[in-house]
């Protein structure tokens, strides 16, 4: 199949030879402009440690912005420059893939340059940040909108008590004993790359390896390598439960981040000589991609009941676990997930002042029913990456609307946009 669809993408235009079909008088070229971004981004990153999640281009590249990187008001006037040589630039007449690689370029211009701003100091609004950074503008509704959900999770999870307290008490039926985690990940990751590559045709080299680690804000994190090469880590602070171990196996991997960074590094940089995509700003729309399509990839994979006969004749028995009832689960996860958007609205309040850390904590805990450890710690992941928590609900909802609009095919369409350029926008 991949062969189908890189055959489509390069009749749209393989500009790493021909960028516009009309030379700019100045001289400049998509290529230029692309190389420039990709320093833009390395010095961004000496300037926000974090703010590169992957760079696999020429090492002297990362060298020279480690040795001389520009000042933060030097680096938003190189934004700017950018900007304009972007938009002096003509594609009329290009293949609408260098169009799209004009846009590309665009948008992640500009969520570099709201990026330096915030790095120098300025704060937005929830809402506008969201928008301005990852090119998408989260609706915050009203936590009360949420309250009809929590009174069917009520009736589905009955007893005494709060109902987060109710619900963990649930799902410690399900937590993975140390001593098992690492079999558990190999079974469930083993079973989504079989799920993926029956659909998906991977580079022949491509690998990663796994590793438990501790302190971190988030559960899990893919660092991507170059090469079709991943190091995954898995946060152990907090327990794990065994449909966790799939829906990491999936996102972190197949046909989650490893894959979407593998396709995008042989679809251009490889093939095309498309050096921008050889670095991934963390703060871009990118990452709505990225994380909406890891997402949404848990149920291409897992369509159905799939995932809960999975964990139940598979992942149970490797974690030791017995006559956990899996099916309510599964119907717990569904009301769940209904939830998600919450967090933006406590996100906003608490990024905003208006409530503190320990209120923030327990409304998460309220409308994420966990426990207020696992609370605490999302609320670390706020402080940490702030509007970025959009890019997992509605990233996910988005990439599932428009994939499942393509073709009845979803992993075809699945393929597409992950070795693509396509941008948040194009999507809605």
């Amino acid at each position: 199949m991949r062969a189908l669809v890189l055959g489509f993408l390069l009749l749209l235009g393989a500009c790493a030879t021909s960028p516009a079909t009309r030379p700019d008088p100045s001289g400049d070229t998509l290529d230029a402009v692309a190389r420039d971004y990709v320093a833009l981004i390395l010095e961004i990153g000496e300037r926000e440690p974090g703010y590169v999640d992957a760079y696999y281009g020429p090492p002297e590249w990362a060298e020279a912005a480690r040795a001389n990187p520009r000042d933060v008001p030097a680096l938003i006037q190189g934004a700017a420059s950018l900007t304009e040589r972007l938009n002096a630039l003509s594609v009329a007449g290009a293949e609408p893939a260098v169009t799209q690689r004009k846009a590309y370029l665009l948008a992640h211009v500009s969520a570099a340059a709201a990026r330096l701003r915030m790095v120098g100091g300025e704060r937005m609004r929830f809402a506008d940040e969201a928008e301005a950074l990852f090119g998408v503008r989260p609706e915050l509704r009203p936590l009360s909108d949420f309250d009809p959900i929590l009174a069917e999770i009520d009736r589905l999870v009955p007893g005494e008590g709060e109902l987060s307290a109710r619900v963990a008490a649930f799902r410690g039926g399900f937590q993975i004993p140390t001593d098992r985690l690492q079999a558990v990940f190999d079974a469930s990751i083993a079973e989504c790359r079989a799920r993926t590559i029956r659909h998906i045709d991977l580079p022949a080299n491509e690998r990663f390896t796994l590793a438990f680690v501790t302190d971190k804000p988030w559960s899990g994190y893919n660092y991507y390598l170059g090469g079709a090469a991943s190091r995954i880590e898995i946060n152990t602070d907090q327990p794990i439960f065994t449909d966790r171990a799939i829906d990491l196996g999936c996102h972190e991997a197949y046909p989650g981040h490893h894959v979407y960074n593998a396709l995008l590094e042989q679809t251009f940089v490889v093939e095309r000589g498309w050096v921008e995509m050889s670095v991934y700003p963390l703060y871009s729309p990118m990452s709505f991609v990225a994380e909406g399509s890891a997402n949404y990839g848990i149920d291409l994979a897992f369509p159905g009941d799939e995932a809960a006969r999975f964990e139940r004749e598979t992942l149970l028995p490797l974690a030791g676990l017995t006559g956990a009832p899996v099916q309510q689960k599964a119907e717990l996860n569904v009301l769940v997930r209904r939830l998600a958007r919450a967090e933006y609205t406590i996100a906003d309040d608490y990024l905003a002042g208006r409530i503190d850390r320990a209120e923030a904590t327990r409304l998460l805990s309220r409308y994420m029913l966990t426990t207020p450890e696992r609370a605490a710690q999302r609320v670390r992941f706020i402080d940490t990456y702030r509007s970025y928590i959009i890019n997992y609900g509605l990233g996910r909802d988005v990439v599932q609307a428009w994939v499942e609009r393509q073709e009845p095919d979803h992993w075809r369409g699945m393929e597409t946009l992950l070795a693509s350029q396509m941008l948040p926008v194009d999507l809605l």
